[in-house]
Formats: structure tokens, C-alpha cells, sequence
């Protein structure tokens, strides 16, 4: 698995006191075997967290589906971003248009 990360900020144009209307500042990282890439988000304003935003394949962009989170790339890249401090990861649902979470893998489940 390749992984890339790259720092992106998404944030009006100060008004005249220096502030900005709306200021969002994240990571992107890419994980990526052969054609496949799986992409997530992270801002920094929530350290623990992270989401899986969509699939491509070559040059072409999907919609995440349940079926992608059985995908051996998105299991990797899943164990990835929980190694280096995500907790909290979640997939953005292209049929409901919604974040939903992703569970625990079995192996990190505690019962209480």
C-alpha cells in the first residue's frame, strides 16, 4: 500500500479585523495499490478522527458503498489511520449522502 498525505486549507478571505468568515484546514491522505485509491479526510481541529470520503479506480471516481469496506485496501488503510491515532472513522455513504461510522475490527472489540 502507497500513502499519501497532503495539507489542504479551505478558508475565506479575512475581513477587515483579519478574520475569516469560515477557515477549515485538513488532511488528505491516498492510499493506493495498483489502479485502486481509497481517499479520507482528517482536520486537525479533531485529532481522532477521520473519514473515508471515496474510491477511484484509474482515472475514475466512486461513491463509497458497504461493499468498499470489505475491500482489502480499505481494511489496510483503515488499520493505517487507527495506528496513527484515528479512532473515530467513518465513510461517507454515497447512497444515503451521510457519515456513518465503521465499527471496530473484531480484534479490537472490547466487551464490557
Amino acid at each position: 500500500m502507497k500513502v499519501e498525505v497532503s495539507h489542504h486549507i479551505d478558508a475565506s478571505e479575512p475581513d477587515a479585523q483579519g478574520f475569516h468568515h469560515y477557515h477549515y484546514e485538513y488532511d488528505i491522505f491516498t492510499f493506493s495499490d495498483g489502479d485502486v485509491s481509497f481517499l479520507a479526510r482528517a482536520y486537525t481541529d479533531q485529532p481522532n478522527e477521520a473519514s473515508f470520503m471515496a474510491r477511484h479506480v484509474a482515472d475514475r471516481r466512486h461513491l463509497l458503498t458497504e461493499r468498499d469496506l470489505q475491500n482489502p485496501l480499505l481494511l489496510e488503510a483503515r488499520d493505517y489511520l487507527r495506528a496513527a491515532g484515528k479512532t473515530d472513522l467513518n465513510w461517507l455513504d454515497g447512497e444515503r449522502s451521510e457519515y456513518r461510522p465503521i465499527a471496530p475490527a473484531a480484534s479490537q472489540r472490547t466487551d464490557p
